[in-house]
């Protein structure tokens, strides 16, 4: 479809007019249209979904939203002064412009939004919100936000429709009934619980099962209704599938399609067994945050490129001074909710750190898609610190595995059920700590092959090998050894108290100890 951007532009200006562009109160606010209307409008007129526009299109219809998004948030005094502060008070009207806004950090969103909340535009007490919380996958420490329930609810409904299209109606195959479940419907206050279900729920011709932590018998009985079948979860609930398919049928084996995981590692062992389990499946990441439900999702199991859905988001990734990374660059990734008059956040930083990709191209399945994509590089506090030189822990644990591989002592990725950095400074200790079943009775023929230095020598090694040509001077076995620490390998079983989780169940691969 090509359309002169002429044409683009009259008709995204016709789609969020001059009059609602610039709202003066709360009650101007609430009278505005949503996004979602919006949306719809731009599809009947053009007469196809959003995300297969071109980019140019899309580009353009959002460009315009964050501009009126800004001034929405101006009716507030906080958001008022931090956006004048940074670039006066004109209209922000260009890409560059919005760049130059200020990063909401995660201290300053806890701020706006808990306790008396005075980040709302529209007051708490004009009714009509649902208030989500969030543990956290590094600190552990809960957070809360706001959402409009209408809102919330168009956010779903968009959200469950790209899903519907991209996902769940080339994987789940066949005539009948299809069924997508989640772990997470337990944990209702929690925005895993919240947020995923609220999406799974609206895909359209899928059932849907709030199924909460499973015992074997319960999914039996999910696992038994005729139809193929989704499923998501955190990583450790996908894992357990793996045990829990000897109570299968293979019929009911072959009727699982998708995993969809987050919040988390899923080890290749994990993989391995899973796939071995469930001939038809297909394991997929599903991306999501608080204030961000739905940002990106794996299309495609053999690439880890994640897809966003059109219109929902602004996804931006960033460098530190909040500028947009090339593509193939890695960065913060930022992220501003485009359904959200009453209750917007402007370039909220999420806490993740990810590799910008190229776009999605239409002659890339499902065909005719367009849309903004990215890889996940790691949780942003996913690094590691000894002396004066930081180590990114996703390319250390790679490194030591390949080590300790290359060595014949122990294969980590085909033995690994989770993985964990576990380091205290105050003492200065630097743990690896591997837990798999059964894996301590492998414990004293290990030792005797690493000998009398232990686990250090591969550790220190495979550090070294995880830093870049650019960094590596600084990273020697001299400074490594010079600077206190005492590295060691710890095995332990997957379910014992030596992993640290968090209070919803997450295991964070770095824990870092003062």
């Amino acid at each position: 479809m090509l359309i002169e951007q002429s044409a683009v532009h009259d008709l995204v200006a016709s789609l969020i007019p001059d009059d609602v562009l610039c709202p003066a109160s709360i009650d101007d606010v609430l009278a505005l249209p949503s996004f979602l209307s919006v949306l719809r409008a731009a599809e009947s007129r053009l007469g196809c979904p959003l995300a297969m526009m071109p980019m140019g299109t899309q580009d353009r219809l959002i460009q315009r939203r964050l501009r009126q998004l800004v001034e929405i948030a101006r009716v507030n005094p906080l958001w008022r002064e931090r956006i004048n502060a940074a670039v006066g008070d004109g209209p922000v009207d260009t890409c560059e412009a919005f760049q130059a806004l200020p990063i909401t950090d995660k201290d300053t969103f806890s701020a706006l939004f808990t306790g008396e909340r005075a980040g709302m535009v529209v007051p708490i007490d004009r009714c009509g919100f649902e208030v989500v919380a969030s543990g956290g996958t590094s600190s552990g420490r809960p957070s809360e936000t706001v959402y409009p329930l209408d809102e919330l609810q168009e956010t779903y409904e968009w959200a469950g429709e790209f899903m519907g299209r991209a996902m769940m109606a080339p994987m789940l195959p066949g005539p009948g009934p299809k069924w997508v479940s989640t772990t997470l419907a337990d944990y209702q206050m929690w925005s895993s619980g919240t947020m995923v279900g609220g999406v799974l729920q609206k895909i359209p011709g899928v059932n849907y099962i709030g199924a909460g932590p499973m015992s074997r018998d319960v999914y039996k009985l999910m696992m038994s209704y005729p139809g193929p079948k989704a499923i998501m979860g955190i990583t450790q609930s996908i894992a357990l599938l793996a045990d829990f398919a000897e109570v299968l049928s293979q019929t009911e084996r072959d009727s699982l399609h998708i995993a969809l995981y987050g919040s988390g590692l899923l080890t290749p062992k994990v993989r391995a067994d899973l796939q071995a389990a469930y001939p038809n499946l297909r394991i997929l990441s599903y991306f999501a945050a608080t204030q961000a439900e739905t940002i990106g999702l794996q299309l495609d199991p053999d690439s880890p490129v994640l897809t966003t859905v059109p219109g929902l988001h602004l996804i931006e990734v960033v460098d530190e001074n909040g500028r947009w990374v090339a593509e193939g660059e890695e960065g913060e990734l930022v992220v501003t909710r485009l359904f959200g008059n009453a209750a917007p956040v402007l370039r909220y930083k999420v806490g993740d750190r990810v590799i910008r990709r190229p776009d999605r191209q239409p002659d890339q399945q499902p065909a005719g898609l367009r849309a903004m994509q990215f890889e996940y590089a790691g949780r942003s506090g996913d690094f590691m610190h000894i002396a004066d030189t930081q180590y990114s822990a996703p390319r250390a644990l790679a490194a030591i595995s390949e080590e300790f591989k290359s060595r014949d002592l122990l294969d980590i990725d085909a033995v690994a059920a989770n993985v964990q950095f576990q380091i205290t400074r105050s003492s200065r200790q630097f743990l690896l700590v591997v837990a798999a079943p059964g894996l301590r009775d492998r414990l004293p023929e290990l030792a005797k092959a690493l000998g009398p230095d232990g686990a250090a020598p591969v550790m220190i090694a495979g550090l070294i090998r995880s830093m870049s040509l650019f960094d590596g001077m600084e990273a020697t076995e001299a400074t490594l050894r010079e600077s206190g620490y005492r590295f060691g390998l710890r095995l332990v079983e997957p379910n014992g108290p030596e992993l640290v989780r968090t209070e919803v169940g997450k295991v964070p691969l770095v824990v870092d100890r003062v």
